[in-house]
């Protein structure tokens, strides 16, 4: 536990202390966010706004989690470092975009199908080594099997080992393709996307503090957990929650600076991360249900479009409908913050929930 505060509180003032310094570089350089003429007007006053501001975020995380090891004496476990690499990868992806946009004042950064080669790149290797690595109980980080609070019966081995590595890389990749994208299409409000970040970090380091607690290395029971490193990927997403809280201070509307995709794709490969190892990865389908919300509001608009040649909603994501239809940008951020935060309640309700109905 005494990981989990520091790494949580390094992060937060690294973030905090961090981002205004990095403001003044990236201004000094003017490396300014360029906005689409085909947003909404309001948006037009954010041009030259510093973008980027995810390296803040992906930094304050690496330092707290090697702080918080190394305060404490602990080492590192192969399942936080996967995380991070899944973060930390994802980032650099977002920030090959990012530069390209603002070096090019251009609203197109990386071409789509380079920006989904990158994160596709990222993500298969992280999927092949959370199977490698077994530890004195013979536990990998990650599990052939699906899982929803914990694995479940259906095993993508079903027809041996190796098709059960192919299925699981496919199952991986849709697992970080669809949380990284969420994450990305809800940051488009000051403050949006790091605000509901912060709730499911935070939704994760209480599951990972519970798994640590109810392992079946230590603790077996009938409703003991097979997760490996519990208690590191409580302290990787603690670095998550503290970074973005302290960037959100910075974040929050009038933004001083925005994540870009350097931040959104990063935590969106840190959530990912935490849901495949965590034995969790239809379970942030719910602690993630606002980016889920706002990524239907896209696949919706597009696909009545095209269909039909109307549209359901005045623009997508779905934000950007309520900001047409003269909700203040602050109100939205607010309210959409209150269905994040119970889309949040209800998953960590679920995940108890089926902890004390089966020890019961």
């Amino acid at each position: 536990m005494k990981a989990v505060l520091i790494a949580a509180v390094v992060s937060l003032v690294i973030a905090l202390f961090g981002t205004p310094m990095f403001i003044r570089f990236l201004v000094r350089k003017g490396y300014g966010q360029f906005i689409r003429d085909d947003g909404p007007t309001s948006h037009h006053t954010k041009r030259g706004t510093p973008t980027m501001g995810g390296t803040v975020i992906v930094a304050s995380s690496l330092v707290a989690y090697a702080v918080a090891h190394l305060v404490t004496g602990q080492g590192p476990t192969v399942s936080g470092l996967l995380v991070l690499f899944l973060m930390t990868g994802l980032g650099f992806v977002g920030f090959l975009d990012d530069y390209i946009k603002i070096s090019k004042q251009r609203s197109l950064g990386l071409r789509s199908g380079e920006k989904l080669a990158g994160q596709t790149l990222v993500a298969v290797v992280f999927a092949i080594l959370a199977l490698q690595f077994p530890n004195e109980a013979f536990r990998t980080p990650a599990s052939t099997s699906i899982s929803f609070v914990r694995d479940t019966g259906l095993d993508l081995a079903f027809m041996g080992a190796l098709v059960g590595v192919i299925l699981f890389v496919i199952w991986a990749n849709i697992i970080v393709a669809g949380t990284s994208n969420g994450v990305n299409l809800t940051d488009g409000l000051d403050g949006l996307a790091t605000g509901a970040s912060v709730m499911v970090f935070a939704a994760y380091v209480l599951i990972g503090i519970w798994q640590f607690n109810q392992n079946c290395q230590w603790n077996p029971g009938t409703k003991c957990y097979e997760v490996r490193d519990p208690h590191d990927l409580a302290i990787v997403a603690a670095c998550g929650m503290g970074a973005c809280f302290g960037f959100l201070w910075w974040n929050a509307s009038p933004a001083k600076i925005f994540m870009g995709d350097t931040g959104s794709l990063a935590l969106g490969g840190g959530l990912a991360g935490l849901a495949i190892l965590t034995r969790t990865e239809l379970l942030i389908v719910i602690l993630g249900g606002l980016f889920v919300t706002i990524t239907l509001s896209v696949i919706i608009q597009v696909a009545s479009f095209k269909t039909t040649g109307r549209r359901v909603f005045r623009m997508a994501p779905l934000q950007h409908h309520f900001e047409l239809l003269g909700w203040a940008e602050v109100t939205i951020v607010i309210r959409f913050w209150i269905i994040a935060g119970l889309f949040v309640a209800l998953g960590l309700g679920l995940f108890y929930a089926e902890w004390v109905v089966g020890a019961g």
